[in-house]
């Protein structure tokens, strides 16, 4: 089969209308262009599709299935093109967003939540990794927004100032560096710990920093999320370092903590795109309800 839209739908008009003149002015045809076309679409499937007479057109049995399937054929082209309308809008798409262990789990569950609740035709491809990662991912193009510590080189990129997000060594009672107003990272290594899912992104980072000391994390037990993490240090587990959102969010453990010496450990988490301005208008929108105060 050789024909297209233009084909179907003239051939549609003319079988409603009776005559293959009024079908062709109702396509914005000359009667000469719907009779070329109209011959080709049989010559095409080697069939008659319409009976002629002096009172006009009428399909065949063959002209009747495809009327039939012409007009499916057409809604769907209707709706492909409200579809793509719509997209180019900006009103419908996905967005992809990197993201870090802390904003996963502290920041964003509820801001996503209000957004996807309020934009309907938006869907938004999540993913945890590293900042690192987050932010090379960015450069190559593979996704629209990321989410990162300030701590990783962030040029080439756009960023904005999304959450401070201090790291804090949270205590069991009475472990001895609850002494040290602000210990430094290489004093609780000589500790045992509690650490997260060994692909969490903030596991991976804690251990990166560790090695660059050339030492270890002594790590007794993973868990996973901060809640299971906070309520193993609580019972006397080991040392942990997290958010301090986390810990403010489970104030019924009673934890003690203390900041760390490390600048590392001051971050903020920033908002990051190659280009704010060029992001489809959808990405556009989920960076404003993102940055909301």
């Amino acid at each position: 089969m050789h024909f297209d839209l233009i084909d179907l739908r003239l051939y549609l008009n003319s079988v409603e209308a009776g005559n293959i003149t009024a079908g062709a002015a109702r396509s914005h045809l000359s009667l000469a262009a719907a009779s070329a076309r109209i011959r080709a679409m049989e010559a095409s499937l080697g069939i008659a599709l319409l009976e002629r007479g002096r009172r006009g057109i009428s399909p065949t049995p063959a002209g009747k299935a495809l009327a039939q399937h012409a007009r499916t054929l057409l809604l769907h082209a209707e709706h492909l093109q409200q579809d793509l309308a719509e997209y180019a809008k900006g009103v419908k798409g996905q967005v992809r967003l990197l993201c870090n262990t802390t904003a996963l789990s502290e920041y964003l569950p509820e801001l996503l939540a209000d957004f996807l609740h309020h934009h309907p035709h938006v869907d938004i491809d999540l993913q945890e990794l590293p900042s690192q990662r987050i932010t090379h991912a960015l450069r190559q193009g593979a996704a629209e927004l990321g989410i990162v510590s300030d701590a990783v080189d962030t040029q080439g990129l756009m960023t904005r100032p999304f959450r401070d997000d201090p790291l804090v060594l949270v205590l069991p009672p009475g472990h001895p560096l609850s002494e040290h107003p602000a210990p430094s990272f290489a004093q609780t290594l000589a500790h045992d710990y509690v650490g997260l899912a060994s692909h969490s992104a903030l596991a991976v980072y804690l251990e990166e920093q560790a090695l660059h000391l050339g030492r270890r994390m002594q790590l007794r037990i993973r868990a996973e999320g901060f809640d299971a993490l906070l309520r193993m240090v609580a019972r006397g587990a080991g040392l942990a370092l997290v958010p301090l959102a986390a810990l403010q969010r489970n104030p019924q453990l009673r934890l003690q903590h203390r900041p760390l010496s490390e600048a590392w450990a001051r971050r903020r988490l920033l908002l990051c795109a190659r280009d704010f301005a060029s992001l489809p208008l959808y990405a556009q929108g989920l960076c404003q309800a993102l940055l909301a105060p």
